[in-house]
């Protein structure tokens, strides 16, 4: 199951008190101060994992807490620290406080890690506090608590290429025919219910990664449909190409209701490189496919890619010219 939202709670562990003790020697009959210091309280800690693609061991477990620290002891030994929690999720994951919605973290890439919740310090021992008046003091610290902080864990999809389209459009049949990707595919409306990501094999030794998330609607920005929860998958690729059916009625329309509703829910989204598409091409015949090859869509004049997943028709031009731009664009600066 894909689980792209969690709210989590976690604490670090809090520090160990320090010790009030005195040497004890035979022939020493006053001996100075000898506590230990605390150890320092565990942390709990965020680390991106590549094997890792879903929030939903989050669902499950939702409070996290490191161990906390140990006092310390006689003879001047340090207690020994407490053990840190370390939570794996998913690269892409973005950490928001729950009360603000501030971005805190962003975990982009694998193996980045973050400390989300700091252990508490050791409190001193009372051989730190002897003095030239006060050579025997019969105090020491307290441990210091841990961070406790109440989190927004959000998943975004880290892919090169987003497919967009209203549902029914094809873009899980696209999916699945240029990638090992196997999405549920069926003749009517939101048959995607969440994101796909698929590797396309370019040729003899290149690769790319498409994210296919459930088709938008008009109104989409506003929560309409599965569009508004899911289009913050394609906020990370480095291009959009949008799937038009080609037997629809208004290409332009279209191309503006797609657009106008990624640019609605986010400005950064309408400012990405986009191709157009024409999906569906075996429902066309020739004529018609030679008539739409040469329009042109959208304000910036988009010439269509015409293609037909079931006969493969235009895949191979569809598959050079989404290489060819993501060469041209991933070096730019969003």
């Amino acid at each position: 199951m894909f689980i792209d939202y969690a709210v989590i709670e976690v604490a670090a562990g809090k520090g160990g008190d320090g010790a009030v003790a005195f040497r004890r020697e035979k022939f020493v009959p006053k001996g100075g101060p000898a506590g230990g210091n605390g150890g320092r309280g565990g942390s709990v800690i965020l680390e991106a994992h590549h094997n890792l693609n879903t929030l939903l061991d989050f669902r499950y477990k939702r409070k996290y807490k490191a161990a906390n620290g140990e006092q310390g002891g006689n003879s001047l030994k340090d207690g020994k620290g407490g053990e840190d929690v370390v939570i794996k999720v998913p690269v892409g994951t973005i950490i928001k406080d729950f009360e603000s919605k501030e971005v805190l973290y962003d975990l982009d890439e694998d193996g980045k890690r973050i400390i989300l919740a700091k252990g508490g310090k050791g409190g001193k021992g009372n051989s730190n506090f002897a003095t030239s008046t006060n050579q025997a003091p019969r105090y020491a610290e307290p441990g210091k608590p841990g961070e406790y902080k109440k989190i927004i864990l959000e998943l975004k999809l880290i892919a090169d290429v987003g497919l967009v389209g209203f549902p029914n459009a094809g873009k899980s049949t696209l999916i699945s025919t240029i990638s090992a990707a196997r999405p549920k595919i069926a003749d009517y409306p939101f048959t995607t219910l969440e994101p796909n990501l698929g590797i396309v094999q370019y040729r003899d030794y290149d690769s790319f990664t498409v994210a296919d998330i459930p088709g938008i609607i008009e109104g989409a920005h506003e929560g309409k449909g599965l569009g508004h929860k899911f289009l913050r998958h394609i906020e990370r690729t480095k291009i959009i190409l949008f799937l038009i059916d080609i037997t629809s009625e208004n290409y332009e329309k279209d191309y503006e209701v797609l657009f106008n509703e990624m640019k609605n829910y986010s400005g950064k989204l309408a400012r990405k490189k986009i191709l157009v598409s024409l999906s569906k091409a075996d429902l066309a015949d020739e004529e018609k496919i030679k008539e739409v090859s040469n329009l042109k869509i959208g304000k910036d004049n988009f010439r269509p890619i015409v293609f037909s997943s079931v006969t493969k028709y235009g895949i191979k031009e569809l598959l050079d010219e989404l290489w060819k731009t993501l060469k041209e664009f991933s070096l730019k600066p969003e």
